[in-house]
């Protein structure tokens, strides 16, 4: 960044690290689309030497422009005064890659505020990590990530931190009757996923917003939920009632299977306490793995329509196919379900990862996935390539036997992430495994 321009900046007002007063928002009265707004909000190609793209800010520290800025910097990002930090002052804390795709990242659900993470993990242990504290009880949907269990059940169980659930899906009266469970106890958070991993089963954002209101009416806890299956393009859950969505940016925002990085978005008031944790504990996104997702970001809209289309498809064979058990797919919902209102009321597509219970058990299973030639045999999902993976001998492993089989993580159950190959192309591959499962 050229001297000249830190200058200017600093006199304005107006730095690399907040959205440039110059862009452009909306066009006659048109709020322009967020697949538009990726291609440069949050950035002025000015104040980095004209560069069209952001560069990648490799640096550890940043120079302040007086000793007086610097005190200001630093009341900011320790608390002694309210607000954000006005200015860049060490990587753990922020930087521009980071900040310009925490800018681009809100607008896609519509909130005001967004920090990025070394992980999707990350993110949710910085989380909880801000608003437990001994003696809490912490209520989810299940199943959650087999992570996400763990952490909660084991890592804050240490804590004295204990933990209630109910089934995703759930209805209203249900979710109040395990709110209420935890009598005297502090709730601090309600932690969702939906669709849940790996069954891909719906939470009701709404009824879990009413349910809280009812049972929580002068303190109701924060509602995060964990987006990752279906993404900003096909869930918006900031508009049914969550206060704060969490984000594997491995998966979809990434999409190319290549980093790893994570995201809590949600209002400037909800996002403040979690950010003064992140700036204590150093969870915060690297910046080249910043710079990395705003080159994703571009394609965001373009790769996970396509994956979508293509899932749409490859369901439609295999829901037919004399091996396969069931098709998890939200597309295929029962009509007048409360799944199917679910999904009617809070999605806008059925997203491209989808459980697959073949039939059989263990055996049959791995001889499919050891059959498959174009999907690869790997865990995560939301990327360009499909992949396919056994929840229950993998991503689940951890899970107790008894726990997961009542979550329906059977030995039969493979999860699938299509990605943007050829359609037809993914159907044959599907069609050979399973000849040979």
């Amino acid at each position: 960044m050229a001297q000249s321009n830190e200058t200017e900046a600093s006199m304005t007002g107006v730095s690399q690290r907040r959205r440039p007063k110059k862009n452009i928002l909306e066009i006659g009265g048109r709020r322009l689309d967020p697949s538009t707004l990726m291609m440069g909000y949050g950035y002025d190609p000015a104040l980095s030497e004209g560069a069209l793209k952001p560069p990648i800010f490799l640096t550890s520290t940043f120079a302040f422009e007086s000793a007086a800025a610097g005190k200001r910097h630093f009341e900011f990002v320790t608390g002694a005064r309210s607000g954000e930090v006005e200015g860049l002052v060490y990587s753990r804390f922020n930087g521009p890659d980071q900040e310009i795709l925490e800018d681009r990242l809100s607008i896609w659900d519509g909130a005001e505020d967004a920090l990025t993470f070394s992980s999707g993990m990350s993110a949710i242990a910085t989380l909880l990590l801000t608003h437990v504290r001994p003696g809490d009880t912490i209520v989810h949907s299940a199943p959650l990530y087999a992570a996400t269990e763990t952490l909660i059940g084991k890592v804050l169980g240490r804590m004295g931190i204990e933990w209630l659930d109910f089934p995703a899906g759930a209805s209203q009266p249900e979710i109040e009757d395990v709110l209420r469970r935890a009598g005297d106890r502090r709730v601090p958070l309600i932690f969702l996923e939906s669709p849940s991993n790996p069954t891909n089963t719906l939470v009701d954002i709404e009824a879990v917003r009413a349910a809280c209101d009812t049972v929580f009416p002068t303190d109701r806890p924060l509602i995060a939920i964990d987006n990752t299956f279906l993404g900003p393009l096909w869930q918006k859950p900031l508009e049914h009632g969550a206060d704060l969505v969490v984000y594997s940016l491995t998966k979809y925002v990434g999409g190319h299977s290549d980093l790893v990085a994570g995201a809590v978005i949600g209002s400037s008031a909800a996002i403040a306490p979690v950010r003064a944790t992140r700036n204590t504990i150093g969870t915060i996104t690297d910046p080249h793995s910043a710079w990395m997702l705003l080159r994703s970001l571009e394609t965001l809209e373009l790769r996970m329509s396509r994956a979508g289309e293509n899932a749409a498809k490859v369901c439609d064979m295999l829901r037919s196919h004399p091996k396969v058990e069931s098709v998890g797919y939200l597309g295929f919902l029962a009509e007048g379900s409360s799944q199917a209102d679910i999904y009617r009321r809070h999605c806008t597509g059925a997203g491209s990862t989808f459980s697959l219970y073949l039939k059989g058990g263990e055996a049959e299973a791995f001889a499919f996935l050891d059959a498959l030639r174009i999907a690869k045999l790997a865990v995560s999902l939301g990327g360009t390539e499909t992949l396919a993976s056994h929840p229950a001998a993998m991503t689940h492993l951890s899970v107790p036997p008894a726990r997961k089989a009542a979550l329906n993580i059977t030995n039969n159950l493979v999860r699938i992430s299509i990605g943007i190959e050829n359609a037809d192309d993914l159907i044959a591959d599907f069609t050979q495994a399973l000849a040979a499962s």
